[in-house]
């Protein structure tokens, strides 16, 4: 294949329309996600209550993850990344209210709480369908030599912004309080939903089909079954997410263990993707050539100790280093995983194998925090984030002495 570089790629407008639109939806996301476990944390000093966002997301997550799949691969993409942006305009729209309520009318935190998991729940609905959408439209946007670098450059600004959204929500908080920052995450949706307005339409390949829905989703399951490479790594990210999902618990260390403000916890809550942007861009300069079986699964290994790290760790600097390696290992196996996934995919069944994709690793990072906030109020904070790390590390252990096809696997 040759080799292109990320300029080239970056010439696309279509391309960069897209993914301009993109970094100002994962800021707003990530300064919601940075907003919602400190509000929640705050409402309720209860651990558990922060695992109880990640739960109130996954379960409609999952359960609309295939039929958005197909919905995908059968309607127009355009409109339906517009449509999404509407429904999470509105929703969060709906944040307002507890925050006002909750300052003027004295509502308890726990009742506010609530609420919150409601708005949450259908949040969840929403990223089902907007999740595997955006990476659907690339290959359609570039062309198969260019592929690989632009899913590269997806994910590094992705990761970009996604530890400029956590920073800046943190600061946010602590400046502007919680409900002017709503309003920035709203302000944001908008800004994303008008460079995806000036996007091409792009019609489903699929539009003359007679298949029904179940017949449809079960085609872009058994692809997955039979392509041990796909099925392998995202079994292989979905447990190292599920049990190391440490960054569920950063709102804890932050105000509990490391006692520090919204600000530092900003900081924190980003160390990971400042990790994961580092290595990414990296790997768009530098990409890796062979042995990627071999790599991701020592990533994975890597990522699990990191874990054990911060979880062990009472000092800020020391905590937030542990977090920026982790990223940087989780980072090179995101770039082996969404190279696979993409390459082997053919285009009538992307957005389904996407979807597919969506519930292994974007709702195993909900059912992560879920089990985060579980462990914590058992065992205790710190034990559990230890717990989830040692596993991760026997999971990738594991994998790469039974999975020789994972390990030994190159593209």
């Amino acid at each position: 294949m040759p080799k292109v570089k990320s300029l080239e790629t970056l010439k696309n407008k279509e391309f960069r329309n897209l993914l301009t639109g993109r970094v100002f939806m994962i800021l707003a996301f990530r300064m919601l996600s940075t907003l919602l476990g400190w509000w929640v944390f705050t409402l309720t000093k209860d651990p558990f209550s922060i695992g109880l966002i990640g739960l109130s997301e996954v379960i409609p997550a999952v359960a609309s993850a295939f039929y958005a799949g197909y919905i995908i691969d059968m309607n127009e993409k355009k409109r339906l990344l517009l449509t999404c942006c509407f429904a999470y305009l509105v929703l969060i729209g709906c944040l307002f209210v507890p925050s006002y309520l909750h300052n003027y009318q004295k509502i308890s935190g726990y009742h506010t709480a609530y609420f919150i998991y409601g708005i949450v729940f259908f949040t969840g609905i929403a990223r089902a369908f907007i999740g595997p959408l955006i990476p659907t439209m690339i290959p359609k946007i570039v062309n198969k030599e260019s592929l690989p670098n632009a899913i590269t450059l997806n994910q590094a600004t992705f990761l970009t912004s996604s530890v400029s959204g956590h920073a800046l929500g943190g600061f946010s908080i602590a400046s502007i309080g919680i409900t002017k920052t709503l309003l920035v995450i709203v302000l944001l949706i908008c800004a994303s939903t008008c460079f995806f307005f000036f996007l091409r339409k792009q019609p489903s390949e699929n539009i003359k089909s007679k298949n029904k829905v179940l017949s449809s989703i079960r085609e872009g399951l058994s692809y997955i079954y039979k392509t041990k490479e796909i099925l392998g790594a995202l079994c292989l990210d979905m447990f190292a997410v599920l049990f190391g999902g440490a960054v569920a618990m950063i709102v804890v260390y932050a105000q509990d263990i490391l006692m520090v403000g919204a600000l530092k916890y900003g900081l924190l809550n980003a160390a990971a993707d400042i990790g994961s942007a580092c290595i990414i861009i990296t790997l768009s300069i530098v990409p890796l050539r062979k042995n990627q079986g071999k790599i991701l699964i020592a990533a994975v290994a890597g990522f699990g100790l990191c874990i054990i790290g911060f979880g062990l760790s009472k000092v800020y600097w020391l905590s937030f280093l542990f977090l920026v390696l982790s990223g940087m290992l989780d980072g090179i196996s995101v770039v082996i995983r969404g190279t696979i996934v993409q390459l082997k995919t053919p285009d009538r069944i992307r957005g389904r194998v996407l979807s597919v994709n969506s519930i292994f690793v974007m709702s195993s990072n909900e059912m992560g925090q879920f089990e985060s906030g579980l462990f914590a109020r058992i065992f205790g904070t710190v034990k559990s984030v230890v717990i989830g790390g040692s596993l991760t590390v026997c999971i990738a252990l594991a994998t790469g002495i039974m999975n020789k096809k994972l390990r030994n696997m190159e593209y």
